[in-house]
Formats: structure tokens, sequence, C-alpha cells
């Protein structure tokens, strides 16, 4: 009898890991574009600092990544549990926000320059590592500029997977966010870690005494400057893509709109879904990013104005 309840009990806990294994491997699909974001972003906001600090800095953004996590999937279990009819709203809501952000990258590219970019960075490190205490201030800025912008794809991360797992079990949603939260942050900050000391490691390996692995060195320190570029390409596209899914998903006038466009597109049928996406996100960013622009235009003359009055 005893043995029969312990099959009985292990048969449940592998259905349970079943069940939660298919679960986290479909939200980890649908986060992929924030990851990818999440990424670059991180990659990019640690670099420039002195090349000894590189991984220390990437290790307290890690920190504070853990801890934007451990404050997100508790909310998140909150609101499944007590109010989960909030979470197509929340999902919406991120949807727009991950459109607005890949549009506001492509505005700001569009408007300025890349010497503008290169003057504005050198000025920075320039002023940053005049002295010991520059460097430790520019250190700071830089760390909790990368945690706030963690916190916001965190957020985005958390409620995506909490849609994927809105109609399972509360035991499975605690797994899944869990194991998802803590995936992320590991894969995120050790692929960070592994980019930014990419042309270290090449450096490093030029200096070998063997022509192959010199060669391998060369090869390195020159693929780092085009993998962030490419990470940042890559993970704007993919925000199009997966922002505009949910909104896609979340509105039911569009959700004819993909069979009507693979019907015209032949063997590209396939792609009819992915089209749809990207070009509903793309639409949803620009209109995002207009109407973010006229309010704080607006939000600026009405507070010059009333401090004309004054």
């Amino acid at each position: 009898m005893a043995a029969s309840s312990l099959f009985a009990l292990i048969d449940d806990i592998a259905t349970l890991l079943d069940d939660v294994a298919l679960l986290s491997k479909a939200a980890a699909k649908q986060t992929t574009g924030v990851l990818g974001d999440d990424l670059a972003l991180n990659a990019q906001q640690v670099s420039g600092v002195a090349a000894e600090r590189e991984l220390p800095v990437v290790w307290a953004v890690a920190k504070g990544s853990a801890r934007n996590k451990a404050i997100l999937v508790p909310g998140a279990l909150a609101i499944s549990a007590w109010a989960p009819w909030a979470v197509t709203p929340l999902l919406m809501v991120g949807g727009t926000y991950l459109c607005f952000e890949g549009f506001e990258k492509i505005a700001e590219k569009l408007l300025h320059s890349v010497d503008d970019e290169a003057k504005t960075q050198q000025a920075l490190k320039t002023a940053a590592l005049h002295s010991a205490q520059d460097l430790l201030d520019f250190e700071r800025d830089k760390i909790k500029g990368a945690i706030r912008t963690d916190f916001v794809l965190s957020a985005e991360i958390i409620a995506i997977t909490l849609g994927t797992v809105a109609a399972a079990s509360f035991p499975k949603q605690v797994l899944v966010l869990s194991g998802i939260a803590v995936l992320m942050t590991i894969g995120v900050y050790g692929l960070v870690a592994a980019i930014v000391k990419l042309d270290d490691a090449g450096l490093y390996l030029s200096r070998s005494k063997l022509a192959p692995l010199r060669g391998l060195g060369r090869g390195m320190v020159s693929l780092a400057p085009g993998l962030m570029r490419t990470l940042m390409v890559v993970g704007t596209i993919a925000m199009f893509l997966v922002g505009g899914g949910i909104l896609s998903h979340g509105l039911p006038q569009l959700h004819g709109l993909a069979p009507a466009l693979a019907a015209h597109m032949g063997p590209a049928a396939p792609l009819a879904g992915l089209t749809v996406d990207g070009l509903v996100g793309l639409a949803a960013g620009a209109i995002a990013v207009a109407v973010f622009t006229l309010g704080q235009r607006l939000w600026r003359i009405a507070r010059g104005q009333a401090e004309g009055q004054v």
C-alpha cells in the first residue's frame, strides 16, 4: 500500500514537471524578443567602463536584476490569484510598450547621426574617467541605468510568461514564473559577461605564439562590435514581432488579417502571421511614439505657461 502511494506520488510529480517544462518552453518562446533586447541593451549599458571593472559591474547589475524579479514574480502571482482579469490588459500594455521602445530606437537612429552619438559617448567617457571618484560615479550611473532598464524588460518577460500560464494551476504558475525568472537572469547576464569580455579574450589570444590562436583572437576582436550591432537589430525586430503578436491576439478585429494575407502570399503563406505581427507592431510603435512625443510637448508648453504666470 505504501509502495503504491509512493509510485502515485512520483507519477504526479513527473506529470507536474512535464507540464511545467512544456509551459516553460512556451513562455521562453514568447519572451524571445524581450530576451534579445534585454541582452543587447544590458551589454551596451555596461560597456564603456574600464576593462578590469566590466565583470564586477555585470555582477552588480545581475544582483539588481535578481532583486527586480524577486519583486515582480510575487506581484504577478498576486495578480493571477486575485485579479486574473488584469492579465490581458497588462499584456496589451506590455506589447504596446515593446512596440514603442522598438520604434523609438528607429527614430533615434534616423534623427541622430553616428558622429553625434560617438562624440557624446567620447565626451562622457572623458569626463567619467577624469578621476577615481568620477570613475566610481560613472560606474554607479551605469549600474543604476542598467537595473532600471532590466526592471522594465523583466516586467515584460514576467507579464508575457503570466499570460502563457494564466490557465494553469497556481503551483504550476509558481514553478514556471520562478524558473523563467532564474533562467533568464542567469542566461542573460552570463551572456552579457561573455560579450563584454569577448574583445579582451580575443586580444589575449591574438598575442599567442600559435598562429591559429592568433587568427582566432583577431577574429574575436573584429567580431565584437558587429555582434553588438547585430544583437541590437535582431532585438529590435523581435520586439515588433512579439509586441505586435500580443496586440494581434488581444484585438479580435485583427484575427482575420493573417489568413487573408496568407491567401495572397503563395509559397510564403507560412510567414503571413509573422508579417502581420511585424506590421501591427510597427504601426503600434509609430502611434505610441507620436502620442508620447505630442504629450511631452504639450506638457512642456503647459509647464512653461504656468511658470510664466508665476
